[in-house]
């Protein structure tokens, strides 16, 4: 078994920026991971600024993430980074994906995969090809409640899946903030810099994905009704769906970011023939079961009739709760576990983390969407050419 900790390079990032910290955070916690280096800002000055508060000496502070891949490639083997991890904005991606892939080094990047689906596309490829591990972190699957609720759904308790609902509500952007300067609301609402999808591929594909990780259905066609609410925006910032699934169950899907007052309203309930489900991202260590001819039961993180995939992804005793980093930990140590399995020659061709193929799959779904939506919420499929 490998005795040392993974290197990481991490490419955006920098001071004052929440997700760069949110992934710097979770990458450390199971004690698998080191950050070694880092090109934190287009700008030179900036990184170093950045890299210097984190404690890494300026040497490993690149000014652009071409000079950090093709520099650390140089470095000893027992120096350099493993793997890159991607924080950036959608449309600095791929770029630095394919370039890291290249130049041999594994991947970790945000959501959603890319910012054109030819991008991802062309990414699928290249990691298929490149023999390199790519790990897409949709947090949201970490949860070990989430792993509970896939077992169970996979193992057959439901029973037949016949229904499911799922929605990802927000408030944050109900008045035209990125007009004020806020970064975050400035890039997300820019088609260049975040695709063609507004909320719809910033959380929208959260619930895509909660639905297909949870089911082990996917997606077959949908009918999407688009909104566009803040004033002069060209993105969406709300957005309701209709789900048919590739064994015949119906769902239906709601996300917004103008829903006044809601702050991370992320919930799915899953029905069978036999039982039910339901998960709320806001009281993650609950998992509320309904059955036909049962009582209602609520699991929780270490309690009783756990599947092993859920024990394995809770840290402290029952009744310690357990959230958004800790869930955001899971991707980075499945991660890390399947790139230790690798180097030992060992193969796991199921790893528990999302990988290209589901970054693939979101694409899809965005833009099934837009283009169902510019078709008056015309049915439409995820495998077609948009």
């Amino acid at each position: 078994m490998m005795t040392r900790k993974l290197r990481m390079g991490m490419i955006g990032g920098g001071i004052g920026s929440f997700i760069g910290d949110v992934h710097r955070k979770a990458a450390s916690i199971d004690g698998m991971i080191e950050l070694v280096c880092g090109a934190f800002s287009s700008s030179r000055e900036k990184s170093i600024e950045s890299g210097k508060a984190l404690s890494l000496p300026e040497d490993r502070c690149y000014g652009s993430y071409e000079e950090m891949i093709l520099k650390e490639k140089e470095l000893p083997k027992d120096i350099r980074m493993d793997f890159v991890a991607i924080v950036t904005p959608n449309h600095m991606h791929f770029p630095p994906a394919k370039l890291a892939l290249e130049n041999g080094f594994h991947v970790v990047c945000d959501k959603p995969m890319t910012l054109t689906l030819d991008e991802a596309i062309e990414l699928e490829a290249i990691v298929n090809k490149s023999n390199r591990l790519f790990a897409l972190t949709h947090n949201y699957t970490g949860h070990p409640m989430v792993k509970q609720a896939r077992a169970m759904v996979i193992n057959g308790d439901l029973g037949d899946i016949r229904k499911i609902q799922v929605q990802y509500l927000q408030g944050w952007l109900s008045t035209p903030i990125e007009k004020t300067g806020q970064k975050q609301a400035s890039w997300r609402m820019d088609p260049k810099r975040s695709g063609i999808g507004g909320a719809l591929g910033d959380i929208g594909t959260h619930a895509e994905n909660l639905v297909e990780y949870i089911t082990g259905l996917q997606i077959k066609e949908l009918a999407a009704d688009l909104g566009k609410f803040g004033e002069g925006r060209v993105l969406d910032d709300d957005g309701n769906l209709l789900l048919r699934m590739d064994n015949g169950a119906k769902g239906t899907m709601s996300f917004s970011q103008i829903a006044l007052g809601e702050e991370n309203n992320l919930a799915i309930k899953v029905y069978g023939d036999k039982g039910s489900l339901e998960w709320h991202q806001e009281n993650p260590n609950q998992l509320i079961s309904r059955w036909l001819n049962k009582q209602k039961k609520v699991y929780t993180p270490n309690g009783s009739n756990l599947y092993p995939e859920a024990i394995l992804a809770s840290r402290i005793p029952a009744g310690h709760p357990e959230g958004y980093l800790e869930a955001f930990a899971n991707i980075y140590k499945n991660f890390a576990l399947h790139f230790m399995a690798v180097s030992e020659g060992k193969n796991n061709e199921n790893p528990d983390y999302p990988t290209v193929n589901d970054g693939l799959r979101g694409m899809k779904f965005i833009y099934a969407s837009v283009e169902s939506d510019k078709n008056n919420a015309a049915w439409t499929k995820l495998n077609k050419s948009y």
